[in-house]
């Protein structure tokens, strides 16, 4: 089931679910395009006016459904690993490379997602979609943050997934060992950050306030 889409009859989601994977062995070729749903549903012999039935905003709505079933299909195998016995940073590591080994496959697929996604009149919708995804892996790592930790914590891991997705498209290393290396260097860098405000936190709740911070301020002469 679509994680942005409502949620129809088991029919339409085995309907999307068919339609997602003819229309992928297109995109290769075709991009996120009209053209590559239009074969993809020549494909699956169903017929394009049923196709939009499916996804009424056409190959837009295909790349949404694909990052909310890859979501999906991340928090279910985290769901199946026992992440209360790992530290917060590995939890993120795992996330990370579960979501990126599953899609494996589709690295063409997601290239040209990126492509299409950095067009200004996309800015909107994936950031929404990033949001979505950065958010659901802090959802399986556990993260109850409901104060101004909750944006800060996604936005740091926005730009750890980004930038080693970014990487991992072009690593050609034995079962993507550079890529796992890279995301390990982004984490540690992030914790650094992180090290860094709670010791300025830290400093700041010690420091005079800024109407005391002259000794002299009250003393006659």
């Amino acid at each position: 089931m679509s994680l942005t889409m409502a949620p129809q009859s088991p029919e339409m989601e085995a309907l999307r679910g068919r339609l997602l994977a003819t229309t992928l062995n297109h995109v290769p070729f075709d991009g996120w395009s009209e053209r590559a749903l239009r074969n993809g549903a020549a494909d699956a012999g169903v017929e394009l006016e049923d196709a939009l039935r499916a996804f009424p905003a056409g190959i837009r709505d295909v790349l949404d459904y694909f990052v909310a079933d890859a979501d999906q299909r991340m928090i279910e195998e985290l769901e199946r690993r026992d992440l209360a016995s790992m530290r917060i940073r590995d939890r993120i590591a795992v996330a990370i490379r579960v979501r990126l080994e599953q899609n494996a496959a589709h690295r063409e697929a997601i290239r040209q997602a990126i492509a299409q996604q950095i067009l200004p009149t996309n800015g909107p919708r994936s950031m929404r979609s990033l949001y979505r995804t950065v958010d659901a892996m802090w959802y399986a790592a556990g993260d109850t943050a409901t104060d101004f930790n909750f944006y800060t914590k996604r936005a740091l891991l926005a730009g750890v997934y980004t930038s080693t997705l970014l990487y991992w498209l072009d690593d050609d290393s034995p079962d993507f060992e550079d890529s796992w290396a890279f995301l390990d260097r982004r984490i540690e860098n992030v914790m650094g950050i992180e090290k860094a405000k709670a010791r300025i936190k830290r400093f700041v709740s010690h420091a005079p306030k800024p109407l005391d911070r002259n000794p002299f301020r009250h003393r006659r002469v």
